[in-house]
């Protein structure tokens, strides 16, 4: 019976795959540390126990691209504890990071026989480590993040239907110390399939305010906290009062305050401090066939200008133009 189980969970797993298939863009404040999609080749993950639990599945998308997925369907016995772990991930510096999990489960309702043994649920685990090499599961060494619900199941009709009930789940963990940490899967007795796994962590992007720079910065640890970030003036501008900003726990600036000013004969254009004559312009003097160039730009009343013609719009190499109005 398990073994139909195991089949019917493998078939409606190909009709989820153009749910997970295609580009896999990413916002910009998301630093993506595992993604199970992207892994060429099998994953690997360790499972215990070695047969009977955790299942490695390949499935063809419809562009022929293998997807790595795990899956268990032990409803029929009691007292199901079938653990599956990644490989090691380093933190790469943060100290919280987020996982998204995608999966598919079984309505243990729409199985025959199986009340009291199937579950609903499973538990998502991690553990710190600065082993990337460790080879087996130590239950006792792991921490509970949560135990993970499906917002929907799928039934037998849905596979006849090839309905897609595809579930995601994000959560979050910190803050973390060590150089990495392992996840793990704790199945105690659904059908499940583990279509997807992310792990990543946010920051605050490169940007520029108030003619400051500030850096990539990784989040603080916790969900609520402000990381203050003191910004640098962009080339050719100075102080005026010092710039900071505040990285959100969501990876967004917060709270500029201060600012930078060009120094003196430059401008502020697009986030940058340019000088006046930065552009160079080519014009016709009144009754010469040749060009000069007049190497500058008009900013103030009065602009010094170099040409190497005189001109009847140059007196003594000035040049005079009225405020705008």
């Amino acid at each position: 019976m398990a073994g139909i189980f195991y089949f019917l969970l493998f078939s409606f797993l190909f009709g989820i795959c153009d749910a997970v298939t295609g580009s896999r863009v990413y916002p910009a404040n998301e630093v993506t540390l595992l993604d199970s999609r992207s892994v060429q080749g099998e994953l690997g993950w360790i499972a215990s126990p070695l047969e009977g639990g955790w299942e490695e599945v390949s499935i063809m998308d419809e562009k022929n691209t293998p997807i790595r997925t795990y899956q268990v369907c032990n409803v029929m016995e009691p007292s199901q504890n079938n653990w599956l772990r990644t490989d090691w991930i380093t933190r790469e510096g943060a100290q919280r990071v987020y996982i998204e999990i995608k999966f598919t489960l079984r309505d243990c309702n729409s199985l025959p026989g199986v009340m009291g043994t199937c579950k609903e649920t499973f538990n998502l685990y991690y553990y710190e480590s600065d082993n990337d090499k460790e080879r087996f599961i130590r239950e006792s060494q792991f921490a509970k993040i949560d135990t993970i619900a499906a917002d929907e199941s799928f039934t037998q009709v849905d596979i006849g239907d090839r309905i897609m009930k595809l579930n995601t789940e994000i959560r979050d963990v910190g803050p973390l110390s060590k150089k990495g940490f392992y996840l793990a899967f704790q199945d105690v007795g659904a059908c499940i399939a583990l279509v997807s796994v992310r792990v990543f962590y946010k920051k605050c992007p490169l940007t520029v305010r108030n003619l400051a720079q500030f850096p990539d910065t990784i989040t603080g640890a916790d969900t609520s906290s402000l990381v203050e970030v003191r910004g640098s003036c962009v080339n050719n501008s100075e102080e005026k009062d010092v710039p900071k900003m505040y990285c959100g726990a969501d990876g967004e600036w917060l709270v500029p305050i201060g600012n930078c000013l060009c120094h003196a004969g430059h401008e502020e254009r697009n986030g940058e401090c340019q000088a006046y004559c930065s552009d160079s312009q080519s014009v016709f003097q009144l009754g010469s066939p040749r060009p000069f160039h007049v190497v500058c730009k008009v900013k103030t009343f009065i602009l010094i200008c170099h040409s190497p013609f005189p001109s009847p719009f140059l007196m003594n190499g000035v040049f005079q133009r009225l405020p705008d109005t």
